[in-house]
């Protein structure tokens, strides 16, 4: 699918993501709901599946009960394009020190302006993040959903996936570098294609569902999540989990 790195969202994304934080304060107040009106009907079962699903049945890494990790939220982004479905993604900055080069949903770490890590803080979090690394228009995204927050362990992350239909669609592109390498989408038939699943295996020893996609191999967190995604939206088709991909100790 197509990449989105266009000279537009440069100029959209002018000031870079010092402006983008600004802006975002200036509109934390701002109310964020969520609701599923007026989805396309191909999105209900993810909507159904968001308010259904458990915390063990998307991981078997939540958060510690002692209330440790860094607060943080992705918004996984749901649009529609020239194929059909399809997700927002992005590379992660080889330079990064966490997750460097990874794919990625954009988001991150829960700011103060955000408001309350508990309530409507991660949906802040998540749109001002996707802003600010992906130049996205939040006002074009329809948060339809929350899933259950997880954890990686490996950063310490607590992290809030906030489902969104991409409603009015803006262009997007790398806004700064040293935080992402690209900006793209995914159809979501390539997603389910049993061609483009694997296993993605670390030689620390653990494994998790994998995807090559994009030129790309998006695996761990992000993968993770769309795998429960595609699970229980009941989009899966079989596919050969024996299929391996290794991946090296800088992964």
């Amino acid at each position: 699918m197509k990449t989105h790195e266009q000279s537009t969202a440069a100029k959209s994304a002018a000031g870079g993501a010092a402006a983008n934080r600004a802006a975002a304060a200036g509109s934390a107040a701002d109310e964020v709901t969520v609701t599923a009106e007026g989805l396309p009907a191909w999105l209900d079962p993810v909507a159904h599946a968001a308010r259904t699903v458990r915390p063990d049945e998307l991981s078997r890494f939540l958060p510690p009960e002692s209330g440790v990790g860094r607060q943080s939220a992705v918004l996984v982004l749901f649009g529609e394009g020239e194929r059909g479905p399809e997700l927002l993604l992005m590379e992660r900055s080889g330079s990064l020190r966490s997750h460097a080069g990874q794919p990625s949903f954009p988001g991150g770490s829960l700011d103060p302006e955000d408001g309350d890590q508990t309530t409507t803080g991660p949906l802040r979090a998540a749109l001002r993040e996707a802003r600010e690394e992906t130049g996205l228009d939040p006002q074009g995204v329809q948060i339809f959903g929350v899933l259950p927050r997880l954890y990686i362990p490996v950063s310490g992350f607590v992290v809030t996936p906030v489902l969104g239909w991409w409603r009015s669609p803006s262009p997007v592109g790398v806004v700064d570098p040293g935080e992402t390498a690209r900006v793209f989408t995914v159809p979501v038939a390539d997603l389910t294609d049993p061609a483009n699943r694997a296993t993605a295996v670390h030689p620390s020893g653990h494994s998790g569902p994998a995807f090559l996609v994009e030129s790309a191999l998006v695996w761990g967190f992000t993968a993770g999540v769309i795998d429960r995604i595609l699970h229980f939206a009941g989009w899966e088709r079989p596919w050969d989990a024996a299929r391996q991909v290794p991946l090296d100790w800088r992964a």
